[in-house]
């Protein structure tokens, strides 16, 4: 099993200053806008990565 993935930046306000919670396994603290968060992992797609050809997005 490979080590935890950490995020690179804060999701509310993009600082880098970042640390493990106390909180359990996911959560992190921002020492810069002194707020905490979780991240999860849901699963994988099962159609996975494709190209959305038919649709487009229109912009």
């Amino acid at each position: 099993m490979s080590e935890r993935a950490a995020p690179f930046y804060c999701p509310y306000c993009g600082d880098e200053d970042l640390r493990p919670s106390e909180q359990g396994h996911g959560a992190w603290e921002c020492a810069a806008c002194n707020r905490a968060f979780q991240l999860k992992f849901l699963g994988l797609l099962a159609r996975g990565l494709q190209p959305n050809d038919a649709r487009g997005d229109g912009i």
